[in-house]
Formats: C-alpha cells, structure tokens, sequence
C-alpha cells in the first residue's frame, strides 16, 4: 500500500513473527520486489534466514548500540548470528570464567 503511494522508504518491524511459511515467502517476496524497484526497505527481524534471504547490509543492535554492520557476502549465517545471539559477550564471559 506505502508503495503504490509513492514511498520511498518502508520500515518493517518483524512483519514475518506471526506468519506461517506461506505468508512469509509473500512478504519476502514482495521485499525483494520493491527493493528491486528502488525503494529503500529496513527490514527489522531476529529470523537470520529471513534477513539473509532479502538483506544488501545487516545492522545488528543491541539497546540503541550497533554491535557491527556487515554488506551481503562478509557476513556467513552463523557469524550474523552470533552477534545476534550476544556471542562475543558469552566469550568475553566464558574467558572470564576460566
């Protein structure tokens, strides 16, 4: 609907949280399809497979602190995820502990 209105940006706070597979795969579809008219998409989601699905650059943030930015293709699943899950805190953590 923002789009047919001429949007230039659209921010989606966690639109694929409550949706089933099906549903989802329509709104990421439908991200990559503005994205690919030139709209600009910030797309809020704690799904990995979801952002890496439709993201160009992830920023991953924690109480208002951006713990690291990376572009599609620096960035594997598993290192995304682990500055989304606090992973260098539980390694600072678990030098600490010994």
């Amino acid at each position: 609907r923002a789009v047919y209105f001429g949007a230039k940006v659209l921010i989606l706070d966690e639109p694929t949280s409550a949706l089933g597979v099906r549903q989802t795969s329509n709104v990421l579809a439908t991200i990559d399809k503005v994205r690919k008219q030139g709209v600009a998409v910030v797309f809020i989601t704690h799904n990995v497979r979801h952002a890496m699905a439709v993201g160009d650059r992830f920023t991953v943030l924690n109480r208002g602190q951006t713990l690291g930015t990376a572009e599609r293709g620096e960035i594997t699943p598993e290192e995304l995820q682990d500055m989304m899950a606090g992973g260098q805190e539980l390694a600072t953590l678990e030098g600490s502990l010994g």
